[in-house]
């Protein structure tokens, strides 16, 4: 995981500069309804607030089951309060479309994507470690924002480590697969790293879907196929089992847990 983070790093720094383009903002759906403007791509959001409480709920009433180590549960609520977050941020960056409240669209989903990692950490190598990592995975993915931010306002905007973030975060879920797992349903992981590279996906063609039928634009599906990734991730949480096959060694344990 370190060489492959190693390896991102090196391929952003041999990067030119990525600067946010202006018509970033110009999303293809801009209907108003409801007295809602931009009415799709803000409304989409509520999917993120669905999924970031529902498994918040899911944390609070059946962690103790879920976990063998009741520490691993931190950095799961990371993942469905940055969701929860990210439902707030991004509809209010969707009122009004500008690079001031981007800012607040992409600060929660750096606590999911700092949170995710530190979970994947926990569970496949240590989870002493993993907590350690949370805070810092998260302020790491903030202050990618925010570098970006301040640069983008002083004339020189640079995306390359955010982006740096994201693809580190993404190709995780991968890299998980290849650790020993300590419960079921590993291959939830590829799943949910599918769910990114369509919500990427419709993104990129946000115009191209809406110009198709005229009825919904590519970024508000972006917005559900990401969400249902969070999804997958309590899918998975509510669905798995420990791999140990020993019943007294799960017992064991879970007391000492």
């Amino acid at each position: 995981m370190l060489g492959v983070a190693a390896g991102i790093a090196l391929l952003v720094l041999r990067l030119p500069p990525i600067p946010q383009p202006a018509s970033y903002h110009q999303f293809a759906d801009q209907r108003r309804w409801l007295g809602i403007p931009n009415f799709g791509n803000v409304i989409s959001n509520v999917a993120f607030a669905i999924v970031g409480i529902w498994g918040i709920a899911f944390m609070r009433r059946h962690a103790a089951r879920a976990f063998l180590d009741a520490r691993e549960r931190w950095p799961y609520y990371g993942v469905f309060v940055g969701l929860l977050l990210t439902a707030f941020g991004s509809a209010y960056y969707h009122l009004l479309p500008n690079n001031a409240r981007l800012v607040w669209d992409r600060l929660p989903m750096t606590i999911v994507f700092g949170s995710l990692v530190a979970a994947l950490i926990a569970e496949r190598i240590s989870v002493r470690a993993g907590l350690q990592l949370l805070p810092w995975s998260i302020a790491f993915g903030a202050g990618s924002v925010l570098q970006w931010y301040w640069n983008e306002i002083h004339g020189r905007g640079d995306l390359r480590i955010y982006a740096a973030v994201q693809l580190y975060s993404a190709l995780a879920l991968l890299l998980a697969l290849l650790l020993p797992p300590k419960y079921t349903r590993s291959r939830d992981f590829a799943i949910v790293f599918g769910f990114y590279v369509l919500a990427k996906a419709f993104e990129s063609a946000d115009r191209q879907i809406y110009t198709f039928h005229h009825i919904v634009g590519g970024h508000t599906i972006k917005h559900l196929a990401a969400a249902a990734a969070g999804y997958w991730i309590l899918r998975m949480l509510q669905l798995r089992e420990p791999v140990l096959q020993d019943s007294s060694a799960i017992n064991t344990a879970q007391l000492s847990s």
